[in-house]
């Protein structure tokens, strides 16, 4: 055997050894087909039941094959190789999630090479494409940056990580631009706007079709007990606990105005009200709302995402949440170009947004409302996102 030969024997060699040590397998799942259905394979011979179970199970009339058990669980169906198959009905464009259920245990798709990490949970990702979802693709048009920063926090005794994206050809312009703070939910951290909220690739699409301004985005750890997410911060890796009182104490919203000195200072903003916006979903949808009215001449521009907007007024409260009634009409007194609020008619938080649009609607105040079908979902989100930033700094 030659040189040559001998060589390319050790390599494929090496290669197998690589593909056995990760537990690669020669199949291809979660393919979106040219009909917009999308077949799943799960190789498990000894199985004597597998299930997908998705985000998108009760929402589609799926392909007979397995069907729809009720649950949200879509039975497959093996093959003579001990290859488990399910094969969807077409799916709207969107970015969907979804797990198997092997004989009871939930395990990730391991043919599947694009998993999300959303705080303390993993689940597989595929994207349907077309219509509003090409908005979550990298196209090939110009790009923003991403930079994950630190900033130090003197009241909250730590550096913080933080996510801020800057708009395409900002390292060249010389340009100052407006920001847009935008605040993730109690089940997140400061990537989860860009991993499951597609964030970055929303404004860079938004940017190139003209439909949104250039703007700086800016992405806090709205957890006041973390530094940053798992694996990123002095704690190492851990499995984090995101419903701590700490979280409910308004420590973050009292001193936003750390992440807002941060921004201005390394950044090149333009730091004025009418320059600024912020949003959240959930609860931070509910940190936008008190720190929007906190600090009230502040923002010209407030999103609220299925906020968590319940608890504020009528009732004792103290720091941050005292008063919320009249900062809120300072607020509005000191004028708001915008205040938008987004909701689900099936999110669990929709009696308190109506309760809130009931204080606004007390004091006069002027906010634009939209109601969507489904419940407290990223699918809301990403479509609110969407719409909002068009409507910023016009």
């Amino acid at each position: 055997m030659g040189i040559l030969s001998v060589t390319a024997a050790l390599f494929a060699a090496d290669m197998q050894a690589q593909q056995n040590l990760f537990g690669g397998q020669d199949i291809l799942s979660a393919v979106v087909n040219a009909d917009r259905t999308v077949t799943f394979r799960c190789m498990a011979p000894d199985a004597q039941k597998v299930q997908v179970a998705g985000d998108f199970a009760a929402t589609v009339e799926d392909n007979p094959v397995g069907g729809i058990v009720g649950t949200g669980l879509l039975s497959m169906t093996k093959d003579e190789k001990g290859v488990w198959i399910y094969t969807s009905g077409p799916l709207e464009p969107e970015l969907y999630s979804y797990l198997f259920v092997v004989d009871g245990v939930a395990t990730l798709d391991i043919n599947n090479p694009h998993v999300y990490r959303d705080f303390a949970t993993i689940s597989n990702v595929f994207l349907v494409g077309g219509g509003q979802a090409d908005l979550y693709q990298v196209n090939d048009i110009p790009h923003g940056s991403l930079t994950h920063r630190w900033y130090d926090s003197p009241a909250l005794g730590t550096d913080r990580r933080i996510n801020i994206y800057t708009p395409p050809g900002y390292e060249r312009s010389g340009e100052r631009y407006p920001v847009l703070y935008l605040l993730h939910g109690a089940g997140g951290d400061e990537d989860e706007w860009v991993t499951f909220g597609k964030a970055t690739r929303i404004l860079d699409n938004l940017i190139n079709q003209g439909k949104a301004k250039p703007m700086i985005l800016v992405m806090p750890n709205g957890h006041i007990h973390l530094e940053a997410a798992p694996g990123e911060s002095s704690r190492g890796f851990y499995k984090p606990e995101h419903l701590r009182l700490e979280n409910a104490a308004g420590a973050f919203e009292a001193n936003f105005k750390e992440i807002i000195d941060f921004t201005d200072r390394d950044f090149r903003t333009i730091p004025d009200k009418a320059h600024r916006a912020i949003a959240g979903l959930s609860m931070g949808g509910g940190h936008a709302m008190t720190i929007s009215g906190y600090f009230e001449n502040t923002f010209d521009y407030v999103g609220l995402f299925s906020a968590a907007a319940g608890g504020r007024s009528g009732r004792p409260a103290t720091g941050v949440y005292a008063g919320f009634d009249t900062t809120l009409k300072k607020q509005f007194d000191n004028g708001v170009k915008l205040y938008w609020i987004g909701i689900g008619t099936e999110d669990f938080l929709y009696n308190a947004n109506k309760q809130l649009r009931a204080q606004l609607d007390a004091i006069g105040a002027k906010y634009t409302y939209v109601e969507t079908g489904g419940g407290h979902v990223w699918k809301n989100w990403r479509i609110y996102l969407s719409d909002f930033a068009p409507l910023l700094f016009r």
